[in-house]
C-alpha cells in the first residue's frame, strides 16, 4: 500500500464525482509525473480503478434520476467495443515503441482534454438559465452522433484511460444545448460504466496492470468519488473547473517534455487569469447587487398611461 498515491486517490476521486470527468486525465498523469509509474502500467491501473470508481458516483446519480437512459444506451453501443480495441492498439504501440510514445499520444490527448474543458466552460457561460429538471425528451435524442461519440471516447479512453468525462460530456453538450449540467455528469458517469469495464479488459489481457498500485488509488478515490458525486447533485462545480484546464494544460506539456521555462510561463499565465476571472466576477456580482430594482407605480384599475397600449377586445 502507498499512502502517498492513495491521498491522491482521494483528491481525484473527489473531482471525478464532482465534475463527471478528470479520473484519466487527472489520475494517470500524476502516476506517471509525480510517482513514475511506467505509462503502459498507469493506463492499465487507472482504467482498471474506474471499473469500481464509475458504478460509486453513478450510484448516485441514479439515485437522484439524473441520468438519461436514452442517450446511455446508445453512447455504449459505440463505446465498448471501441474501448477494447484501444486497449488492443496501446498494447501494440508499447511493444512496438515503448513508453515514451505513449507519454506522447498521453499528452497531445491531455492538451485536447484541457482544450475541451475550456470550451465547456465558455459555452456554460454564455448559456442563459437551462432546464433544470425534466430529462432530455425521447424525440430529441439523436442516434447516429451520439454512437460516433461513443466509438471517439471509448477508442480514447481505452488507448489512454482519457475521454469519458473530459471528452465525450463536452462533445455531448455541444451536440445536446439543452441537457442540464447535473443529466450530463450523471449520464456521463452512467454510460461511463461498461465502457471502462470493456476498456478494464482490454487491459487485463493485453495491457500491464499494476494490482499494487490500483489498490492503492481505490483506497483513496472510493470515497473521495461518494462525496464528490453528492456534493455534484446539488451544488455547483464552475469554480473547480479553470483549475482543471489549467493542471491538465501543464501536465500535458510535462509529458509532452516542454521546457521548465515554457511550463513556469504557463503556470505565471494561469494564475493570472485565474484572479482575473475571480475579480471580473466579484465586481459583476457586487454590481448587479447594487441595481436597485424599478417597479411601476400602482394605477387605478382600468387606466393606462400611454393610450396606445390600452388593451383591445379579444386580448
Amino acid at each position: 500500500m502507498q499512502w502517498d498515491i492513495a491521498l491522491a486517490g482521494l483528491i481525484v476521486g473527489f473531482v471525478i464525482g464532482l465534475t463527471g470527468m478528470g479520473g484519466g486525465a487527472l489520475m494517470t498523469p500524476v502516476l506517471v509525473l509525480l510517482f513514475h509509474v511506467n505509462p503502459g502500467a498507469a493506463i492499465s491501473s487507472d482504467v482498471v480503478a474506474s471499473v469500481v470508481l464509475k458504478p460509486i458516483g453513478g450510484g448516485v446519480h441514479l439515485r437522484h434520476g439524473t441520468v438519461n437512459f436514452r442517450l446511455v444506451r446508445w453512447l455504449m453501443l459505440g463505446s465498448v467495443p471501441s474501448a477494447f480495441l484501444g486497449a488492443y492498439l496501446i498494447s501494440r504501440i508499447v511493444g512496438v515503441n515503448g513508453g515514451n510514445t505513449i507519454k506522447t499520444i498521453l499528452g497531445v490527448v491531455l492538451m485536447i482534454a484541457a482544450g475541451a474543458m475550456l470550451a465547456k466552460i465558455t459555452i456554460q457561460a454564455r448559456r442563459k438559465n437551462g432546464p433544470t429538471g425534466h430529462l432530455l425528451g425521447a424525440d430529441a435524442v439523436r442516434p447516429l452522433p451520439t454512437l460516433l461519440i461513443g466509438i471517439f471516447g471509448g477508442l480514447i479512453v481505452g488507448m489512454t484511460s482519457v475521454g469519458s468525462g473530459s471528452l465525450m460530456i463536452v462533445l455531448l453538450m455541444l451536440l445536446y444545448p439543452q441537457l442540464s449540467a447535473r443529466e450530463m455528469v450523471g449520464t456521463d458517469l452512467v454510460q461511463a460504466i461498461p465502457l471502462v469495464a470493456s476498456a478494464a479488459l482490454g487491459h487485463l489481457v493485453f495491457g500491464h496492470a499494476s494490482f499494487d498500485t490500483t489498490t492503492s488509488v481505490l483506497v483513496g478515490a472510493i470515497p473521495g468519488v461518494f462525496f464528490g458525486a453528492h456534493v455534484s447533485a446539488r451544488a455547483s462545480d464552475k469554480y473547480i473547473r479553470p483549475v482543471l484546464v489549467a493542471v491538465l494544460t501543464i501536465s500535458a506539456l510535462k509529458l509532452l517534455n516542454v521546457s521548465n521555462d515554457v511550463l513556469f510561463g504557463v503556470i505565471i499565465t494561469s494564475a493570472v487569469i485565474g484572479i482575473g476571472l475571480v475579480a471580473i466576477t466579484v465586481v459583476r456580482r457586487r454590481r448587479d447587487a447594487e441595481v436597485p430594482t424599478t417597479r411601476t407605480p400602482a394605477q387605478p384599475a382600468g387606466m393606462n398611461s400611454d393610450p396606445e397600449l390600452a388593451p383591445t377586445a379579444g386580448t
